[in-house]
């Protein structure tokens, strides 16, 4: 349904009808024990995992926003899916869902209410299914936010997570939409008037979520930057590298855009990487693709995101280009007046050469402080002392050892990393969450406080050591 928006007054009488709809949705779903709010994730993961929806809603995708492909997406779809369902089917978060008799606290969940989720046009079916899937888990109601270039997906989605709804019986009121055409007043007004708004996407987004006067939580701005060093497999860090690089067509924020070889193995490793299917460009090569890929200053929307023939024709490399997965250039500086140190949205992986390991993760962190801060770097070693150096030493909520960027930093199969298309930056990117985004970001928390046996030390416990060695 299509709802004319023409001031500020029609945007805010839509919302609130929204909202109270929502509101009278969570009023029926209160009394849902843990089993039927698990029926309800289950049913909203399904509406994305159906292969025919996951196809579907893929090609709309494409079509819709031009960018990324259907074959990842489609991957994308169901991995995230399954994988978050995973995650949340071992979890409570419903009644009680801690005792710690020790000390005489017992925690109940509850909802936050009605969430705003505002969703990039980069992932238009997932993100919002994964953000749903979080909510309900919760027995929160979601009202989507979602980017004009996907809402055609977005809007199909939904539709979709209501009907999977309607079959278990829940209210579908659970899950909703603003209306086209998407606005920034209806925005506005949905984060107002929500009791949590949820920020994925622009850093425009996100801080108009930390403004709204709304508690909120905002993700950052990806940048990657991945070490390799000589104790690496080479051909092992490439093929993870390239997997991690293409997929949907670099659309992911955690997808690689630097990668930082030290000088011993620099040659092997573009040899490497040569041979996974990277291009490496000359500097003739490498001023064309800045003019093709930055034309104005700003990003083409020709070119991001696009398949690796049409990005070769688009910034006029050689035929030979044409056949490769990915495009590499090289580069020496950081900052504003250097484009590829940045984050390019595009099948572009920036390299640059470092004297040793340190002068790399030097490097990398310089990376991340143009652009990035706080969300990822990677490396791939065999020395796990330099693993635990450049966490120690770099401020980035995950730090990923010789895995593929894109498929780990949002939770994989083998590691330890929630499933999420929403990863927190930390202060460092202007979040509120260290952490990738999960069902304890949907919850409310009531602490039940009994008394316990006096935990009270003697004050020779708590200051001696300090009167020994400086005095009273």
């Amino acid at each position: 349904m299509t709802v004319a928006v023409k001031s500020p007054e029609s945007a805010n009488a839509v919302v609130d009808e929204l909202v109270r709809r929502a509101r009278k949705a969570l009023a029926e779903f209160a009394q849902a024990d843990q089993v039927r709010a698990d029926e309800a994730v289950t049913a909203l993961a399904w509406s994305l995992y159906n292969p025919a929806h996951a196809k579907e809603l893929a090609v709309l995708a494409v079509a819709d926003t031009k960018l990324g492909n259907v074959p990842d997406k489609i991957v994308k779809k169901q991995r995230k899916t399954f994988g978050t369902l995973r995650d949340l089917m071992r979890v409570k978060s419903v009644g009680i869902i801690e005792e710690d008799k020790a000390r005489g606290i017992t925690k109940w969940a509850k909802p936050v209410g009605v969430v705003c989720a505002i969703t990039p046009s980069t992932n238009p079916g997932a993100t919002p299914v994964n953000k749903a899937m979080m909510a309900i888990k919760g027995k929160n109601a979601i009202i989507i936010a979602a980017s004009p270039a996907g809402l055609k997906t977005t809007t199909k989605t939904v539709d979709y997570m209501r009907a999977e709804l309607k079959k278990i019986g829940a209210p579908e009121d659970l899950v909703q939409i603003l209306p086209s055409p998407a606005s920034k007043d209806m925005t506005q007004a949905l984060m107002q008037a929500a009791d949590l708004v949820v920020a994925t996407g622009s850093q425009d987004n996100v801080r108009r979520a930390y403004s709204s006067g709304t508690p909120a939580i905002g993700v950052g701005t990806g940048n990657v930057p991945v070490i390799i060093d000589e104790t690496a497999d080479l051909d092992d860090a490439a093929k993870k590298i390239c997997a991690s690089k293409i997929f949907d067509n670099s659309t992911s924020c955690s997808s690689e855009n630097s990668i930082v070889i030290v000088d011993a193995v620099y040659d092997k490793a573009i040899a490497a990487l040569e041979r996974a299917g990277g291009y490496m460009a000359s500097n003739a090569e490498k001023v064309k693709i800045q003019a093709a890929l930055w034309p104005d200053g700003k990003l083409s929307r020709t070119l991001i995101a696009r398949d690796a023939d049409v990005f070769a024709r688009g910034c006029g490399l050689p035929a030979a280009a044409e056949g490769k997965k990915f495009f590499m250039v090289g580069e020496e500086g950081v900052g504003k007046g250097f484009p590829f140190s940045g984050e390019k949205l595009s099948l572009v992986l920036t390299v640059y050469r470092a004297k040793n390991f340190d002068a790399a993760a030097d490097k990398a962190r310089a990376i991340l402080d143009f652009q990035g801060r706080g969300h990822s770097v990677g490396l791939h070693t065999k020395d796990m002392g330099r693993a635990r150096k450049l966490a120690e030493e770099t401020d980035v909520v995950r730090v990923l050892i010789n895995q593929a960027h894109t498929f780990a930093n949002g939770g994989g199969f083998d590691s330890g990393l929630n499933f999420t298309l929403s990863m927190g930056c930390g202060t460092w990117g202007g979040n509120s969450i260290t952490d990738n985004l999960n069902y304890k970001n949907f919850l409310n928390i009531t602490h039940l406080v009994t008394t316990i046996p006096e935990d009270k030390p003697s004050e020779e416990q708590l200051f001696g050591k300090h009167w020994a060695k400086y005095g009273k």
